[in-house]
């Protein structure tokens, strides 16, 4: 019997309130690559439109679903623009800098956002005005609607200006309103949408935040200009890395479903999508956390991978030993139960585990020491020689996001009604 929920504590709990801080921006840009790795195989198996139409149905039936998680965990459900943007500073598809959302709220129907930078305008314009209107309009429009209708089913966010940019250097890049009127028609239910709702990671149960933790427990309190991450507890940043982990699980779940529409290969571009975003997330979590490139390093970047987080999600298990670095893949488990990355690794797939091995360390190769009905036992062991790039990592390195780096933005201000 497969269970929602699992009694092990969080992969997060042993990192310090500092470590956190800098791991929960990582998490945040890693979700938002997931399209980088993914949908350069899309192109190549549907063409540009149908590349699109996968992105706008993956988004459509997983933003509702983690954006409500995250209003629960963080005490800040409602049904104003303020509560809209707040959740938008907490989402993979909003990483901080990265994509530079800016705020004016008016009042509780009525505010604007606009971009000064967006990492993933840089990544698409190089491509041409085709790829740039496929984004900025084909997939905005209905999945900005999406994000908001989870807060309101009224909201409506139209553009005031958007790409393809003139002047070609338009700052800020993009401006949108958003405006909340009885008067809105909600737009109907995209097709898929009960899958995700109805999936265990949209019900997993994850600890409550402990009030009692020095720093904010919530994010009661008003929008600010930014959020810095060092201002929250250690355990309520626990949760929010354990929320957005989740986030990338649901978004590869709505991107599975969505190509399992259109080929029979669904399996393979999956894969293909888990490689690449697995490789650059293990290389920028070393990084940033500052970790060597030895076995005990391989074991912490394991430990932390959103792939593998929740702990009670996906079932796994990290074990430091003599001879490598061990994983125990359950068989059973939530996130096999839902088809999400784990469910694509077996003793004859193994590109994802070693792709994200070599983002510590490009010696490592997978060896499988144990495949049963119970689990699948992969030990990671360091190879003479280095090994090649794959090329889904390599694809995904293409973007801009691969090499960005957060920058201390000091104390944010709070956003008052204007």
């Amino acid at each position: 019997m497969v269970s929602g929920t699992d009694s092990r504590r969080s992969g997060f709990a042993d990192l310090t309130q500092a470590e956190l801080a800098v791991l929960v921006p990582e998490l945040l840009l890693s979700g938002q690559l997931i399209d980088r790795s993914g949908m350069a195989h899309c192109i190549g198996a549907f063409g540009r439109e149908g590349m699109t139409a996968v992105a706008i149905e993956e988004w459509q039936v997983a933003s509702p679903v983690y954006t409500r998680r995250m209003q629960r965990a963080l005490n800040f459900a409602g049904d104003s623009v303020e509560t809209i943007f707040k959740g938008l500073q907490l989402d993979i598809g909003a990483p901080p800098q990265f994509m530079d959302f800016r705020f004016r709220v008016d009042d509780h129907d009525h505010g604007e956002f606009w971009l000064d930078h967006c990492g993933a305008l840089a990544d698409v314009e190089p491509m041409g005005e085709s790829y740039v209107r496929s984004m900025c309009h084909d997939i905005e429009d209905p999945t900005f609607d999406a994000t908001a209708l989870a807060t309101n089913p009224y909201a409506q966010v139209r553009p005031i200006h958007r790409p393809p940019r003139v002047p070609a250097d338009r700052h800020p890049v993009c401006a949108w309103t958003v405006v909340i009127d009885p008067a809105h028609v909600p737009p109907p239910i995209p097709p898929n949408s009960d899958v995700l709702a109805g999936s265990r990671a949209a019900g997993m149960s994850l600890d409550p935040i402990d009030s009692g933790d020095p720093g904010h427990a919530d994010y009661a309190g008003p929008l600010l200009s930014d959020l810095r991450f060092a201002d929250f507890s250690r355990s309520a940043l626990i949760r929010i890395a354990d929320e957005v982990c989740l986030q990338h699980h649901l978004l590869a779940m709505g991107f599975r479903i969505a190509v399992a529409a259109r080929t029979d290969a669904a399996a393979e571009i999956f894969r293909k999508q888990f490689t690449g975003i697995a490789g650059i997330t293990s290389e920028r979590l070393r990084l940033a956390l500052g970790l060597g490139d030895d076995d005990a390093a391989l074991a912490r970047v394991l430990g932390l991978h959103p792939a593998w987080n929740p702990l009670r999600y996906t079932g796994i298990e990290i074990e430091l030993t003599d001879g490598g670095v061990r994983l125990r893949l359950p068989r059973r488990s939530a996130a096999l139960a839902d088809g999400v990355w784990p469910a694509v690794v077996d003793a004859e797939h193994l590109a994802p585990l070693e792709a994200m091995a070599r983002g510590v360390n490009p010696h490592y190769a997978a060896h499988v020491v144990g495949d049963t009905a119970d689990e699948l036992l992969i030990e990671f062991r360091s190879a003479e020689r280095p090994f090649a790039e794959s090329g889904e990592v390599a694809i995904t390195r293409i973007s801009s996001g691969a090499n960005f780096r957060f920058a201390d933005r000091g104390i944010p201000l709070p956003l008052t009604v204007v």
